[in-house]
């Protein structure tokens, strides 16, 4: 149960839980996208762990979960808590513009002044107390009538995170970690996020939005006026004997596109976006090498090891062994070694070529291995 006296005026969450997680095959898959699963060693998935962070400081029944078809009732099972009508449903994946649209929409008319805040189901966040208050202070921001983000004071000069460059401070909320948004910026190369991160001008951008749903609708209807329109009348019908009519006549018809591009990007130009610095440890956990380094807190000379199964025999080696199976899996003399034992599909690579697990995924789709993925 959330405690009423921390639960903030207006909040609703976002709780957006798709994507399959390509660079974390075979251990995610279709049927196991990585948001259901544990990545931590916490002993719950990521999904899980997102609830968790939430419901301290916002009222269960104010969670929304947009979800696939086929997750829906493994979101269910996973959430105890969560409202069954508080799990919408795609049936075909939009990008998150759709997604976080719909639930805005429905946000907005249960509450006309419902701040919404969008949080995904599958990043790894440690240090609750300094969430919760970046969280306060963009909510804070919010209800001004800006569209805020929450960024990540880097640690390191990462090529696998985009970036947000921070302007003056914003001296009408806490200034010293709340600035104007000047620009975002695409995944740098290893020489351009060196010099991100030591001018210290740049944050990590954690693609968490709050603003008030008309707020961000308003935003998004500015390029895509259709797609906000049929959104607000799917979620009209939302409930009602017409719901399944609207969604399978208007749904197919939405352009897939993110929500960087729809909202973000657009309202940082316009001076309407601001950045919150937050403090706590953050991660996407976008490939085995982001696994390894949570489950080693960054000591690169050890070996992490997932799976409850998991047998390992290792002599000299570092890396990450994710293991699915029975099997034994023996390392001699190997550094920054990736293997993922699964019961079809053994992967053997290294933590620096990680991110491309998911070209290899690219060519099974296009030489029909569908089954495996």
């Amino acid at each position: 149960m959330t405690d009423s006296s921390r639960a903030i005026d207006h909040l609703s969450c976002i709780i957006p839980a798709g994507g399959v997680g390509s660079r974390l095959w075979p251990l995610s898959r279709a049927n196991a996208p990585k948001f259901l699963l544990d990545l931590t060693g916490s002993g719950q998935s990521l999904l899980r762990d997102t609830w968790d962070r939430l419901v301290p400081i916002v009222d269960a029944e104010r969670i929304v979960v947009v979800t696939g078809n086929a997750h829906r009732a493994s979101v269910i099972d996973q959430l105890p808590d969560v409202l069954e009508m508080n799990v919408v449903t795609e049936s075909e994946p939009k990008d998150s513009s759709a997604a976080i649209g719909l639930a805005a929409a429905l946000l907005e008319l249960r509450d006309p002044e419902a701040i919404v805040g969008s949080f995904a189901a599958d990043h790894v966040i440690r240090g609750p107390v300094l969430f919760e208050r970046a969280v306060r202070q963009a909510v804070e921001a919010a209800a001004l009538g800006y569209i805020v983000t929450i960024g990540i004071q880097p640690t390191e000069p990462s090529t696998g995170f985009g970036y947000i460059k921070m302007g003056k401070p914003f001296g009408e909320v806490a200034s010293h970690d709340t600035y104007d948004v000047k620009k975002f910026v695409e995944k740098p190369g290893h020489s351009d996020a060196k010099k991100y991160v030591s001018s210290g001008k740049y944050l990590w951008n954690a693609g968490m939005f709050i603003a008030k749903a008309s707020v961000l609708l308003e935003q998004m209807a500015q390029s895509q006026p259709q797609m906000v329109a049929d959104l607000r009348e799917i979620a009209a019908a939302w409930g009602t004997e017409r719901s399944a009519e609207v969604r399978e006549r208007l749904w197919p018809t939405l352009p897939k596109i993110a929500i960087d591009y729809t909202v973000a990007e657009p309202a940082a130009e316009a001076g309407r976006m601001l950045t919150v610095a937050g403090h706590f440890e953050w991660d996407d956990v976008g490939d085995f090498a982001s696994v390894a380094k949570l489950l080693t807190r960054g000591r690169p000379s050890d070996l992490a090891v997932l799976g409850d199964r998991a047998q390992i025999l290792s002599d000299k080696s570092s890396g990450i062994v994710v293991s699915d199976s029975d099997r034994l899996v023996a390392l001699v003399g190997v550094e920054d070694i990736v293997v993922v034992d699964t019961p079809d599909v053994l992967l053997v690579t290294t933590k620096d070529h990680a991110q491309q697990v998911k070209s290899l995924v690219d060519r099974m789709k296009l030489a029909g291995g569908n089954h495996l993925l």
